[in-house]
């Protein structure tokens, strides 16, 4: 019986880029496995976390999966962390800018726990919202609720994914690595139409800063159900656990 392909839900955030193609058979079958792998686990609703350096992949790696996913017949929602920051408003009241104050106080965790995670993760809540605040508009769309089928996989990818705030609330858990000078590169080409000239400094001293002090404190490697080498987009590979 020819299965019917489900939803993929988006937030409603102007932070967007679109699912990639397939770059390759490789990488196609590699987002196929991983993908099988999270739908195994279970019929219920599944929270899957992806994780990795700045500019490691991860928006395009959860598309993929969310994809594979529903062409299954199972409804994804997808989510980023990046829609959960704390407002730049309020940024003179602590700091944001450093690498440790962007460790520190960027993530708004509790808007995250309170609008998505607890939501998917309770069976008794029918709705979530898949953003907070915009990170480019600051537009507040914490309001905008999309329903949350009993058998939904909610995707979400973002830096500190794994922080012992949120780290209890996913089932399977995906860690993109790349060398850290990779991802600087990565990071300030894709950012060069807003930061400019400051890119390259601002991945290396604050982003790369801020991963590297996660890394020391948590550890998160070591609770890893798979870690993908993503330094070549057509040709992933599993190295790990």
């Amino acid at each position: 019986m020819e299965l019917r392909r489900a939803d993929v839900t988006y937030s409603d955030s102007t932070w967007q880029q679109p699912c990639p193609e397939p770059a390759s058979p490789e990488r196609a079958a590699l987002v196929a496995h991983i993908a099988q792998r999270i739908t195994t686990l279970g019929e219920g609703r599944l929270l899957v976390g992806i994780d990795g350096f700045t500019a490691a992949g991860k928006t395009s790696f959860g598309h993929e999966v969310a994809r594979s996913i529903s062409e299954a017949g199972r409804p994804v929602l997808r989510a980023t962390l990046d829609d959960f920051k704390n407002p730049w408003k309020d940024r003179h009241l602590y700091d944001r800018e450093s690498g440790e104050g962007y460790y520190r106080n960027a993530y708004d965790y509790d808007a995250a726990k309170r609008l998505l995670l607890d939501p998917c993760r309770s069976r008794g809540e029918a709705s979530c919202s898949l953003c907070s605040i915009d990170p480019l508009t600051q537009v507040d769309h914490s309001s905008r609720t999309t329903p949350v089928a009993p058998d939904a996989v909610l995707i979400v990818d973002g830096v500190f994914a794994f922080r012992p705030e949120i780290d209890h609330y996913w089932d399977f858990r995906v860690w993109l690595d790349v060398d850290a000078e990779l991802s600087v590169r990565r990071g300030a080409e894709r950012d060069q139409d807003w930061a400019g000239s400051d890119a390259e400094s601002i991945h290396r001293d604050r982003y790369l800063v801020a991963e590297r002090i996660y890394l020391d404190e948590v550890d998160p490697l070591k609770s890893m159900d798979a870690v993908i080498d993503n330094s070549e987009f057509a040709s992933p590979r599993i190295t790990g656990p």
